[in-house]
């Protein structure tokens, strides 16, 4: 066992008998300590006093006097924004019951980074007895923007906001900012792809999400004559992928599916599917409807899967025992954004879990 992403708080939080995690005061007082919430030298002396009386008692009621008292707007908002999911989540009773029921009752009421926060938790407690890297590498895509490049016949997904950082100022931050300004040369520092040999860093390194990870699930080589040998990758990014998303099903809806990814849907039945992001769910429906899709659109789907339930029981019965295909799609900026809640919502279960 291996402990990574400690950012996440999850040693700060408690399970419950069924393994969904309890909030605590301890992990509430993690978002008062981020860049939105922390105090700056300006900051008026309601919210100061708003601040120490939550860092204090992170669930204590606040009325709306006090949050009003707060003088910068910004700020107010913020702590408003806080003081909304803080309640949601203490009424849920833990976060797979918040984050399931954000998205159930299909009204967004906090910020992307807070759900994304909470995709980072429960990724965490889900993963907490893996020790394959590739696997805790590719749970990053459920909460972090991937950018998708392809490089010598591989296809590798990078952190967004790491790789931005790194071009636009050397991967040094405000320092390399200054650097840049001043006219400075800028140190070089480079990504790795994830690899057998560097595997063992990524334990102590995940959190600088330096590590690219290659999607690449079959190579092909070209023997002469005609023939091509496809081999499957035993350290697919996608394979990894497949095996992080089954136990998110498993661990949110209690139900056992397989997922394994695909090249194409040669499938005259195809009956169901669903889109792990917003991109691939319109390329899906197109494809579906039979309507005519542009080879550049095309081109930016990253994969296929097909999804089987281990018991075609828990299947709505019109589509009992047929496949479900999934689909992951980098959009016309290269940058993936994956939903794992349209894993939550959109299989067709047999009765609401």
């Amino acid at each position: 066992m291996q402990d990574f992403w400690p950012s996440s708080g999850f040693s700060r939080l408690q399970r419950n008998p069924r393994g969904w995690l309890l909030p605590t005061d301890d992990y509430l007082r993690l978002f008062l300590a981020r860049p939105e919430l922390e105090l700056l030298p300006e900051s008026c002396a309601a919210e100061q006093a708003l601040h120490a009386a939550l860092q204090a008692a992170p669930a204590r009621p606040v009325s709306d006097t006090e949050l009003q008292a707060v003088q910068d707007p910004d700020a107010r908002e913020s702590y408003a924004l806080f003081l909304r999911f803080r309640d949601g989540l203490l009424d849920a009773g833990t976060l797979e019951a918040y984050y399931l029921g954000l998205f159930r009752s299909g009204s967004i009421a906090i910020p992307p980074l807070f759900v994304d926060l909470l995709a980072q938790a429960i990724s965490r407690n889900l993963l907490d007895e893996v020790t394959d890297a590739y696997e805790v590498r590719a749970a990053e895509m459920l909460f972090r923007p991937q950018r998708i490049a392809t490089d010598d016949g591989q296809v590798l997904a990078g952190d967004r906001d790491r790789l931005d950082m790194l071009n636009a100022h050397g991967g040094l931050g405000d320092f390399g900012r200054f650097l840049a300004e001043a006219g400075a040369p800028l140190r070089s520092i480079e990504m790795q792809v994830l690899n057998d040999s560097n595997a063992p860093d990524y334990w102590q390194d995940g959190e600088r999400h330096s590590f690219l990870l290659d999607l690449r699930h079959e190579v092909s080589n070209d023997l002469s004559h005609g023939l091509v040998l496809t081999l499957t990758r035993a350290r697919s990014g996608l394979k990894a992928l497949s095996r992080v998303l089954e136990k998110w099903v498993q661990h949110f809806l209690g139900v056992a599916v397989t997922i394994r990814p695909l090249q194409k849907v040669d499938d005259e039945a195809w009956r169901w599917h669903v889109g792990l992001d917003i991109d691939a769910t319109a390329l899906l429906n197109d494809l579906y409807e039979g309507r005519e899709v542009a080879p550049e659109r095309l081109s930016r789907l990253v994969s296929l899967f097909r999804l089987d339930f281990a018991d075609p029981q828990e299947m709505r019965a019109d589509v009992a025992g047929k496949p479900v295909y999934l689909g992951l799609m980098m959009n016309a900026d290269r940058v993936l954004r994956l939903k794992p809640q349209n894993l939550l919502v959109n299989l067709p279960l047999r009765a609401a879990v």
